[in-house]
């Protein structure tokens, strides 16, 4: 297993400051590189497109106020979105570009966070498992149990996939775990806390919200009202201190 912490390379305006729940990057550099971000709250649940480093969207888009919004992915070569919710066990279809609302699809569990991998989008709901669902109708094809040390890991968040990975970042934490997607099984460790913001009287604002860059190694770091959106680099360390949270969540992520 490889441990790592986050080096922060470089800070950008987070806009709007919203309740991020997923992020997405494309390709290329600041400040030329889109950034897609969907944000949580009843009423409040939005789907925005900007370019990193600018502080106002080009595009954003409201969910209905019975929905609230979680983690986001790209499919169908990119053109697509599919942005989950939380307890309405319902996704959004997202023209990518347009941001224009295209279908609403039932799927099974609650949503928390998504990526896509291959033919695939895989789905996390705050439980020690990912699901492997077809990208295009969202129908499970199977349920991996991620393990560290033969124990399951619980609270796995936001997702992002780099390097062959599936990287989740775990809530309420500054945790942030590499998984195998055919086995499960956790093969880096990594210590985000200097991706952190501290926020006094504010318990929700947490770590949330990974997004991989084109560099390997390098994602963008951001959280629930964080007032920024960091780049950050994995470097490599002996370990990480003390062991990975392995307590159930019992409220909405």
């Amino acid at each position: 297993m490889r441990n790592w912490r986050t080096e922060v390379l470089a800070r950008y305006p987070h806009p709007g400051r919203g309740f991020t729940q997923g992020l997405i990057a494309g390709t290329g550099a600041a400040p030329d590189l889109a950034v897609w971000e969907s944000t949580g709250l009843y009423g409040r649940s939005g789907l925005y497109r900007y370019r990193l480093g600018h502080r106002v969207p080009q595009r954003r888009a409201a969910l209905p106020a019975g929905l609230f919004g979680e983690g986001i992915c790209r499919f169908g070569g990119g053109a697509y979105l599919w942005q989950f919710t939380w307890r309405e066990r319902a996704a959004l279809r997202w023209d990518a570009r347009t941001l224009e609302l295209l279908d609403l699809v039932r799927y099974d569990r609650e949503g928390w966070g998504a990526c896509a991998v291959g033919d695939f989008v895989f789905t996390s709901d705050g439980s020690s498992e990912l699901v492997r669902r077809d990208a295009e109708t969202l129908e499970p094809r199977e349920t991996v149990t991620v393990r560290h040390g033969g124990a399951p890991v619980l609270d796995l968040n936001d997702l992002t996939w780099a390097s062959g990975r599936i990287w989740a970042n775990m809530l309420g934490t500054a945790r942030v775990v590499g998984i195998d997607p055919d086995s499960g099984q956790v093969t880096d460790v990594v210590d985000a806390r200097p991706a952190r913001e501290r926020h006094i009287g504010n318990a929700e604002a947490v770590l949330n919200g990974i997004a991989a860059l084109p560099a390997d190694g390098e994602f963008l770091v951001t959280g629930k009202t964080y007032r920024q959106i960091r780049h950050v680099r994995l470097v490599p360390v002996s370990s990480v201190l003390g062991r990975l949270p392995r307590r159930r969540a019992v409220s909405g992520e």
